[in-house]
């Protein structure tokens, strides 16, 4: 960051070491024992459970509850893991008041649901706190699958494939895996470096070969993983992100989102982010929502998050919207973004308010900004990629795409929601297509 953003006021250190360490605490704290006991006791075990229908990765939610009732959460653990081998880290970012405990049975009768995330939590942390792997690895089937990408999609993929026997060789870009789970997720989500030991104990099945700091398209490409490997699958997300398109983009003091978040994550210390008076979030999804509530963790004065259509089309759920404004942040729906106004250094941020129909009324109005974060969305980047559906990569049944032998899944993929468990789902059935394919296995 240049010299000029820090006399703009973009400052470190605005908290005390007190409230940082408050601010950045566990969000949903783990359920000891008797919590989780109680919480298992509210679930109806419906047989029919409409819970199980709402999971993408559709895990046996009544059984694995009923095993928390009866005392044995490593059960439990396993019951989960079988479907979503990172249900440790799905139990703390996904959004179930808008999948499982939505459709829960006591949500519709009472409107509080059983506690279905926290439960899987503390299944998947007391197995994991054992150094327990439930899985082990097959016979060597002899053969070699390359997976692109260490996020949730290929972390999968690449487990299921291994579990099979397959000798796996994962590549990410970045010099350490875990994809958006390590560097795009609110700290509060995730504490005690969760994602890192998730990755760590999900590599314990073997056969699996990690190689960081390795690009597609600049370190290798993907001609060569087609002549080297017996099967390709690409979970490389979305690298790039799109800009305003306006004069001024460049100005100091606007960031992109998830570079935010990414720093946050990596720092060791808080309390060394410089971070604005004023900071403006423009977008209306979950990374816009993270950097809104983490800008004003840091010790922002006035954090305004901005979105151009009503707050019913945010893709953020009313839960994280409801967070948000508890932790002070000010949203403001149906307004674009028209104009940056400063000199070297962002200052304004002018908006015109729009109509359901993104129409512009005319009516605008500005923002004092001396930090503008843009969170509108990201873009696949990559060359001599398979054929595209729109801006993503386009997939068939369990992934396949447009080349013979490359499977896709995750956030670069057409059709699939933007969250972690839906990647999950997509890597694990993409290896098993792709098990399918190598091995004639039905």
């Amino acid at each position: 960051m240049k010299d000029n953003a820090y006399t703009a006021g973009i400052i470190p250190g605005r908290l005390s070491p007190e409230d940082y360490a408050e601010n950045f605490s566990d969000l949903h704290p783990r359920l000891d024992d008797h919590e989780a006991l109680v919480a298992a006791d509210r679930c109806y075990f419906c047989h029919d459970a409409p819970c199980i229908t709402a999971c993408p990765t559709d895990i046996d939610i009544p059984l694995f509850i009923r095993q928390i009732a009866t005392g044995t959460p490593e059960a439990a653990a396993r019951t989960i893991l079988s479907q979503n081998i990172m249900g440790g880290m799905c139990a703390r970012v996904c959004p179930t008041e808008t999948l499982c405990e939505e459709v829960c049975v006591r949500e519709v009768a009472e409107g509080k649901p059983v506690l279905i995330g926290q439960l899987q939590r503390y299944a998947t942390d007391t197995l994991m706190d054992a150094g327990v792997h439930p899985f082990t690895r097959a016979a060597s089937t002899g053969k070699r699958i390359a997976v692109v990408g260490a996020g949730p999609a290929g972390l999968s993929c690449a487990h299921r494939l291994a579990m099979h026997g397959h000798d796996v060789t994962l590549f990410d870009a970045r010099a350490k895996p875990g994809g958006l789970n390590e560097y795009g997720i609110a700290s509060y989500k995730t504490v005690d470096d969760f994602a890192q030991r998730e990755v760590e104990w999900l590599l314990q099945i073997g056969g699996i070969t990690l190689e960081t700091d390795k690009t597609l398209g600049l370190d290798v490409s993907l001609e060569s993983l087609q002549s080297g490997f017996d099967a390709v699958f690409l979970g490389i997300g979305l690298g790039g992100v799109n800009a305003l398109g306006l004069d001024g983009d460049d100005m100091d003091g606007l960031h992109d989102a998830v570079d935010f978040i990414a720093n946050l994550r990596q720092t060791s210390d808080v309390a060394t982010l410089p971070i604005g008076r004023d900071v403006v979030v423009i977008g209306g999804g979950m990374t816009a929502v993270d950097a809104a509530v983490q800008a004003k963790l840091l010790g922002a004065l006035n954090v305004t998050l901005v979105y151009r259509r009503g707050r019913d089309r945010m893709n953020a759920s009313v839960f994280e919207q409801d967070l948000a404004a508890s932790k002070g942040v000010r949203i403001i729906t149906n307004a674009t973004p028209r104009a940056v106004i400063g000199n070297g250094a962002v200052r304004e941020i002018e908006f015109e308010y729009t109509d359901d129909d993104l129409a512009p009324t005319g009516q605008t109005f500005r923002l004092a900004a001396d930090q503008v974060f843009r969170a509108i969305g990201q873009s696949l980047t990559g060359g001599s990629l398979p054929a595209l559906d729109g801006r993503k990569i386009a997939v068939s049944s369990a992934g396949r795409t447009s080349i013979s032998g490359i499977w896709a899944g995750g956030d670069c993929a057409a059709g699939g929601d933007d969250l972690t468990v839906t990647a999950v789902a997509e890597g694990r059935d993409a290896a098993m297509d792709i098990h399918a394919t190598l091995t004639g296995a039905t």
